[in-house]
């Protein structure tokens, strides 16, 4: 057995909104939680066999990614033109270096392409047709346009592409104060290094190439081994605004803030005052968990070692 010189520990979420019990089945609740607690494992898994935080991030969320109950990759939603443009992103924060992709289509598991752009580019973003043909030099894997269909997200679409509004997978239909959907994964493993990923479909009937905060280092991922790593989810013109991720990283480092104290700050202080709406999920360098958020509800589950999985929905 390895031994384990810093406590492992690991956090996922499947998106914030206006989520609440009386749009919730029994039979979706316990689907929603079973996929939480499968993506979960998938990182577990890696830790415990002594792998990377990298690594178990995106296992964690390539478990997302593959599962239609979320909005990234197979689940992603339509954009106007009834097609699926997706966002990732990946931080190690060992290194600091990061990988992303944004606005890309027919890529099974964008976390996946961001990955490799980080560890065999020279660059950190890259969207659209260049992100798909890098993705063939390097054999990402590819899927059809039907891979992506579902009858759920379709629905969703039709009932608004014919109007100014865009929608997030688990929000009530729709004012542009309803726009949430993403899934991430933030990662403390057993040699203390951190690393944080996300992945998105963005918003139902998005148009115009719209890209969000998913992708942006800083904005919608960050890690740094001297301070946290985090994954948000919200609406991602906010957070691109707020420089969420990376704020909640400075406010520990400059101003000696504990994971806590900086997320409070972060999401129901300064987010507040813009109007933005979401959550985050960080771990820092002692393994210490924060999962905030200011919406209604997160999709999310974590585990610190030694300790039992958890799941949750809606605000306790």
């Amino acid at each position: 057995m390895i031994q384990e010189l810093y406590k492992t520990a690991i956090a996922i979420h499947g998106g914030a909104g206006t989520i609440l019990p009386a749009q919730m089945t029994d039979e979706k609740e316990k689907a929603t939680k079973k996929a939480l607690e499968d993506a979960l494992s998938a990182g577990i898994k890696i830790l415990k066999s002594g792998g990377s935080a990298i690594d178990a991030a995106v296992a964690a969320v390539i478990s997302m990614e593959d599962n239609p109950l979320f909005n990234a990759g197979k689940g992603s939603v339509f954009t106007n033109e009834g097609k699926h443009e997706m966002d990732a992103s990946i931080m190690c924060g060992k290194t600091l270096e990061a990988g992303a992709v944004a606005a890309v289509r027919n890529i099974k598991n964008p976390i996946s392409l961001a990955k490799v752009v980080m560890q065999h580019s020279d660059h950190i973003i890259l969207s659209g047709k260049g992100a798909k043909d890098f993705a063939r030099k390097m054999n990402v894997e590819f899927e059809p346009d039907q891979y992506f269909f579902t009858q759920n997200r379709h629905e969703q679409w039709m009932k608004i592409r014919d109007t100014g509004n865009y929608q997030l997978d688990h929000s009530a239909p729709v004012s542009p104060q309803n726009k949430f959907g993403t899934v991430g994964a933030v990662v403390s493993d057993q040699h203390g290094n951190l690393a944080a990923a996300t992945s998105t479909g963005g918003m139902t009937n998005k148009r115009y190439g719209r890209i969000g905060d998913s992708p942006i280092i800083g904005a919608g991922t960050y890690a740094n081994n001297q301070t946290c790593a985090v994954s948000c989810t919200g609406y991602g013109e906010y957070f691109i605004r707020a420089v969420t991720a990376y704020d909640v990283s400075c406010l520990m480092e400059y101003k000696g803030m504990s994971l806590r104290e900086a997320c409070e700050t972060v999401i129901n202080e300064k987010l507040v005052k813009l109007g933005g709406e979401g959550g985050l999920i960080a771990v820092d360098r002692n393994g210490n968990l924060e999962l905030l958020f200011n919406s209604a509800g997160m999709y999310r589950a974590w585990k610190r070692n030694g300790k039992p999985t958890q799941t949750a929905i809606y605000q306790s």
